[in-house]
């Protein structure tokens, strides 16, 4: 047997040329994970565990030495068939933000703009860094909503994409359908518009967008969905996109082949066969989202029109020690240094250590503090 290598004796790995804007961006972190006593209320996902009937099919896909299917045909074909489009209007990923990935790299490299809403989803300035191009930020209401108008203000020659996320992770709210189809209509066709719609399944506003409604009426427009949130799938990754064909062609010729395996293909149908069931779970889910933002409000936070299932708490300088108070009560959310706190909706047991954090912590923030509503 060899003796280990000396690694003093090591070439120099900061020696490698890299790219330096990657080395500057900073990974993607997940939510922190929770102690034994403690609620991971950190990363939206859905608290009830796979529907046997699901399970059953985890189990039955025991051929796993087996290279799954690449296009995810059987899952494209009902997915197709229930949206009424071909199979090929249709795409599967490894996760909603793997499908991102791939339309930002099919549209845009060096020298081009991506546009987006901030605050909006954490992942994606490093989408953007990693395609080469460069992200125009554009930022939120005081409501934490989208300005639409701003965002088409600053549409220029170098824009590939906009990504409008309904409702905006970590803040919440809706785009509205009127908002959106105005919007469509100035957006020039040769800019694509990505419809990030990974909580649509939370949404009880009837005045809210809804991409499925859209489709065949702009030839720039995708929307994006997963089966992580809603269908509890977030530990198997699976997302799928629908939209033009040649849109999604050039998407999956960035895509890395056999991402999405034969195991989250079977969970993906089979949850689809329980929809309703599933989106039974969503409506507990939506009740207890309600039931937490009323309660809040109560207690004098200025909390945003949450569609999700997820709340934000505004907590900007105070969001560090915010962030360890609700640790202290048994609550790991997810903090953004000097901005504020997204909380998502849990197990039913989270609630009342939830409430009981967020009283302490609103009764100290300063007087004058935007996240106060009253007092």
């Amino acid at each position: 047997m060899n003796a280990p290598e000396d690694s003093s004796r090591l070439p120099d790995a900061s020696l490698v040329r890299l790219r330096p804007e990657i080395l500057a961006t900073p990974p993607y972190r997940q939510g922190k994970p929770a102690a034994a006593d403690a609620f991971k209320l950190s990363s939206n996902e859905n608290p009830f565990p796979p529907l046997p009937g699901v399970l059953d099919a985890i189990a039955a896909s025991s051929n796993v030495n087996r290279y799954p299917d690449a296009a995810a045909t059987a899952l494209r074909e009902r997915l197709a068939a229930q949206h009424g489009v071909t199979p090929n209007e249709v795409h599967v990923g490894s996760g909603s933000v793997a499908l991102l990935a791939q339309f930002i790299q099919a549209a845009a490299g060096p020298g081009d703009e991506i546009l987006y809403t901030w605050r909006s989803f954490e992942a994606y300035p490093g989408l953007v860094t990693v395609a080469g191009a460069t992200s125009v930020q554009v930022p939120d209401t005081a409501e934490g909503r989208h300005d639409l108008d701003a965002m088409l203000a600053a549409i220029t020659d170098r824009t590939r994409a906009v990504i409008v996320c309904s409702p905006n992770n970590p803040t919440g709210p809706v785009v509205t359908t009127d908002e959106f189809l105005r919007f469509m209509a100035a957006v020039p066709d040769t800019v694509l518009v990505l419809l990030d719609e990974a909580y649509a399944e939370f949404v009880r506003d009837e005045s809210a967008v809804n991409g499925l409604a859209l489709l065949g009426r702009f030839p720039n427009l995708v929307i994006l969905r997963t089966f992580s949130k809603a269908y509890g799938l977030a530990g198997l990754r699976v997302g799928w996109a629908i939209g033009p064909e040649p849109i999604l062609d050039a998407a999956r010729a960035t895509a890395i082949p056999l991402s999405v395996t034969g195991v989250a293909q079977a969970a993906a149908i089979a949850s689809l066969d329980r929809s309703d069931e599933l989106m039974a779970r969503v409506d507990v889910i939506v009740e207890r989202r309600n039931a937490v933002v009323s309660a809040l409000r109560a207690q004098g936070w200025a909390i945003p029109e949450t569609q999700s299932n997820f709340v934000w708490l505004a907590t900007g300088e105070q969001t560090e020690a915010a962030a360890d108070t609700l640790v202290e009560h048994g609550i790991v959310a997810r903090p953004f240094v000097g901005s504020g706190i997204r909380i998502s909706i849990g197990e039913a047991e989270s609630v009342d250590k939830l409430l009981s954090a967020a009283e302490w912590i609103v009764q100290h923030l300063p007087s004058g503090h935007a996240a106060r509503a009253i007092g």
